[in-house]
């Protein structure tokens, strides 16, 4: 190993293993030239632009959140949206009731808080109460639309938490404009600002993921997937295992909630609607649950994708949705990326070998391109009266 790849072994070494996709060199080459193409976008696209796509990112957040409940932890949730939206919901009413820069950096962990310790409850009362497998996705799902018929009907004075209007079906608008810090050193985050602070946190918060998946009690949350019984056979407490996972998911999901929220300066039901719910099942399926990046990717590729058919045609963006979700689990059950990630060295090795494959072709193929060029010149063109070209 030469001297560099030595120094940055230690650097490396904390996120590899056997549950993410990518270990070698040129895997994290490609990653950080990635991440630097995604901090240089808003110099070349705009600010206003990258300001509208950092709410896939905030998106992102939701997507691996449910990766890492469903693909690493073997638990669907349908309704990981009751967690964004009620984070998001928890940010709207303290920012406005505390509109400074400090009241907004105290709403951002308060609210990831709340979305933390809803999960941590439901979790609670499911994973401790014997709930298992299709049940938890049905009460999951269930929250998420209770919350919604909830949140739907909060219009009126009588729905006022301190000077912040909850609004029924119009939602909560008004939300204050995104400042961290206290006093002298505030900063606004807006336009590309939010853009590149959105993206940090990503990236921070997908390196953390890919160190915890692959740490000891990554491995054993994979073990529970895979085998509830054989775990607890081992020792491991397979419940608290589960309601670890489901409330970090919860956290995960908290914070898309309170980006998305700060992203538009607006929260409404709409975030614990059932064609919303719907929505993260078929990122994280599509780009492969069982990987942080096929999560990612799958969040960033389909939620662009939607929002370009529900501006363009908006009368087949679910039909085009739900047609995706069918072919991918028809032909790619465990996901986009995981399927190109195992068939990578084959495409590797077959592009690699393509200048051998040439040389072993017969002559008469290898030189079929000279033969039509030489064909073409000996044979002059001509036009004919009605003004096509034709063959003498």
């Amino acid at each position: 190993m030469d001297p560099v790849r030595s120094a940055l072994d230690p650097l490396r070494r904390p996120f590899i293993g056997p549950n993410t996709v990518g270990a070698s060199w040129s895997f994290w080459a490609g990653f950080v030239a990635l991440v630097v193409l995604a901090v240089a976008y808003p110099l070349f696209a705009g600010q206003y632009p990258a300001y509208q796509d950092a709410q896939f990112i905030a998106y992102a957040f939701l997507g691996v959140s449910l990766a890492l409940v469903w693909g690493y932890g073997g638990i669907l949730s349908f309704g990981q949206v009751a967690f964004f939206g009620a984070a998001g919901y928890a940010f709207g009413v303290i920012t406005i009731n505390f509109a400074s820069p400090l009241g907004i950096t105290v709403g951002v962990v308060a609210s990831v808080a709340i979305g933390a310790l809803l999960a941590a409850l439901l979790g609670y009362f499911m994973f401790y109460g014997g709930v298992t497998e299709v049940y938890v996705t049905i009460i999951t799902l269930v929250t998420s639309l209770v919350l919604h018929t909830f949140m739907a009907q909060t219009a009126g004075d009588e729905w006022t938490i301190g000077s912040a209007a909850l609004g029924g079906f119009n939602g909560m608008p008004d939300i204050p404009a995104f400042e961290l810090g206290a006093g002298p050193v505030a900063v606004a985050i807006t336009n590309a600002r939010y853009y590149w602070f959105v993206l940090a946190l990503f990236v921070v918060t997908f390196l953390g993921l890919r160190w915890l998946v692959n740490s000891d009690f990554g491995r054993v949350a994979v073990a529970v997937r895979e085998d509830e019984d054989r775990t607890r056979m081992f020792g491991y407490d397979v419940r608290r295992v589960k309601l670890l996972v489901f409330t970090l998911g919860g956290a995960l999901a908290g914070l898309g909630g309170v980006l998305n929220t700060a992203w538009g300066s607006y929260v409404s039901p709409d975030v614990f609607s059932l064609s919303f719910a719907a929505l993260p099942v078929v990122w994280v399926s599509v780009g492969g649950r069982k990987s942080l990046i096929g999560a990612t990717v799958g969040t960033l590729a389909v939620a662009w994708g939607n929002r370009w058919l529900s501006i363009n045609l908006p009368d087949f963006a679910l039909i085009a949705i739900g047609t995706l979700l069918v072919v991918t689990i028809l032909f790619f059950p465990d996901g986009v990326v995981p399927r190109v990630a195992d068939g990578w060295p084959r495409i590797v090795a077959g592009v690699r070998s393509l200048p051998g494959r040439i040389r072993r072709l017969p002559s008469t193929v290898r030189r079929m391109p000279q033969l039509v060029r030489d064909k073409l010149g000996s044979t002059p063109l001509r036009a004919d009266g009605d003004g096509e070209v034709t063959d003498r």
